[in-house]
């Protein structure tokens, strides 16, 4: 734990003066350009380090309603020897009427997992090559409510050690069709307002599955001004619900920014409903604090014992800005778990 929290407040220092750096160098143009380091820690995979160049842009220049849309590149490499190559994109189009993604990530992670069911129960190393791509688009159907098609295609290829399971190759092509809610102020940083989506995601043995399984997903957000709109107050509610026949790499872990604080990997199942606070602390106009605490429980855990548990986690975060004309953070959160923690650099707010 000490050696944590020194990694935390180096890693925070290191933020700060890159903040105020990146915040007074760049002049304002049309197309916004910010090179962000990524370092962290994760007990799975270790140290991580890496950039992350980043444009903010309009669209249209004409189009005044729209935010501003992103695109960049991230590039990892951690200590346990994974790395990860993705690129990025998020579109606003036609006073804010449609909406685009395009997203594609390629690497090779080494986690772990954990088997109670061998000869010895604990964790277990395993690594994945994996290749996914996903573009999906949504149109405005009323005021404030969009609705949308995704298609998302995998690959993976999974080898476990001491051969604790054999190989295993999936490859997957999911349909998601969803619905969005919108009525924030801002779609990087809001400050008031409901961002609440429903999932549904398909993966049909006539697209080219080998099994067929689907998932339901179900978010809801909400933003509460604080102190005249200095702060924020946020509220998350979030659930994945696995049906059907679904594969280890589908699982859905505790973790990552739905409660933070589990970074072993241990808590996996087919769905996972979590529910969190947080509070958002601007003490000037470029950096940040915030502070978090939310509950989650899963099911369909190959440990039965883990099913329907509560797994509480809690944690403090420093955030900085990374545009000079619009307010999108980036930071980094600690946390601590159920016999767990965990440092997460974040790319914007985690919810």
């Amino acid at each position: 734990m000490k050696n944590f929290i020194i990694t935390c407040i180096a890693i925070a220092c290191t933020f700060t003066s890159l903040a105020q750096i990146e915040q007074d160098s760049i002049p304002e143009k049309k197309v916004e350009f910010s090179v962000m380091p990524f370092l962290s820690y994760n007990r799975n995979l270790e140290f991580m380090f890496g950039a992350i160049p980043m444009f903010m842009y309009k669209t249209t220049k004409d189009d005044t309603i729209s935010p501003k849309s992103i695109s960049g590149v991230s590039a990892v490499y951690t200590t346990n020897k994974s790395y990860f190559i993705a690129a990025f994109n998020k579109w606003y189009f036609k006073e804010d009427s449609w909406r685009a993604k395009l997203f594609a990530v390629t690497g090779d992670n080494n986690s772990q997992f954990y088997m109670d069911d061998y000869d010895t129960p604990g964790f277990y190393d395993y690594g994945t090559k994996i290749t996914v791509v996903s573009a999906g688009v949504q149109r405005k159907i009323i005021p404030h409510l969009y609705g949308g098609l995704t298609y998302t295609y995998a690959h993976y290829d999974t080898v476990y050690e001491d051969d604790v399971q054999p190989e295993d190759i999936t490859e997957t092509n999911g349909i998601e069709f969803n619905v969005l809610y919108d009525t924030r102020d801002a779609v990087y940083y809001p400050t008031t307002g409901i961002n609440s989506i429903v999932k549904f995601v398909t993966f049909p043995t006539w697209f080219g599955n080998d099994v067929k399984a689907q998932k339901i997903t179900a978010e809801y957000n909400t933003y509460f001004p604080m102190k005249t709109g200095r702060d924020v107050l946020a509220a998350r509610f979030s659930g994945t619900f696995g049906l059907g026949d679904i594969a280890f790499q589908q699982q859905e872990t505790i973790g990552n920014k739905d409660i933070r604080g589990y970074s072993e990997g241990k808590y996996r199942g087919d769905g996972v409903l979590a529910l969190q606070g947080e509070y958002r602390y601007n003490f000037n106009d470029k950096m940040g604090l915030v502070g978090f605490a939310g509950l989650a429980t899963l099911y369909g855990s190959d440990t039965e014992d883990f099913d329907w548990k509560a797994y509480p986690g809690i944690g403090v975060g420093y955030r900085y800005r990374a545009f000079k004309k619009v307010k999108f953070n980036i930071g980094i959160d600690g946390a601590v778990g159920k016999d767990d923690w965990s440092v997460n650099f974040r790319i914007g707010e985690a919810f």
